[in-house]
Formats: C-alpha cells, structure tokens, sequence
C-alpha cells in the first residue's frame, strides 16, 4: 500500500494532530514502513486457529457477589453529624432551586 502526503494529513486531521510542513515526509515515511510491517501479518499462517479477543486466556478477577448482613439504620445513623428519623442529612448539592 502506498501512503501519500495527502493520506497522512487526512489522518492527522482526523486524529486531531497538527504536523508541520517539514514533518509531513518524514510522517509518511514512518507511517508506510509501519503498514508494511502490519502487512506482514497477512502471510502468518493462521489455518486451524480458533479466532479469539484476547491473545491471554482473560477470566473475571472479581469476587462473586453474595448477600451479607449490613448495619441496622440506628446503627448506620449513630455516627452521622445531622440525621433525622431515617436518613443522613446533606447540605444541599444542587442548590433550592431544582
């Protein structure tokens, strides 16, 4: 695949990169020699490979969940500056008016 000037700049742009004018050949440059190296993926013998999302047998590192007892509200309450019969009291966030 051949790589233009006019290429790298379209991607520049689309990747919201701005490179100056004397960096736009020395940019095309890297970025062929990185397609031909991507390129060469395509003569890896993959017949008989199971396509797969991670290169790693990837597994959930999270705990199951399981239903515990937790504080009662009196318990939850007693350490709580400003409360009332049930719930914690907070100033207001979003001001009186919402």
């Amino acid at each position: 695949m051949q790589l233009s000037s006019a290429d790298v700049l379209k991607v520049a742009k689309l990747a919201r990169l701005h490179i100056s004018e004397a960096d736009v050949q020395p940019t095309t440059a890297q970025l062929a020699r990185i397609v031909e190296m991507v390129q060469q993926l395509d003569n890896v013998p993959t017949e008989g490979i199971e396509p797969m999302a991670h290169a790693l047998d990837v597994h959930s590192v999270l705990r199951p969940d399981h239903r515990l007892p937790s504080l009662d509200r009196q318990a939850a309450l007693s350490n709580a500056p400003q409360r009332d019969q049930e719930c914690f009291r907070v100033p207001p966030v979003m001001g009186h008016d919402h």
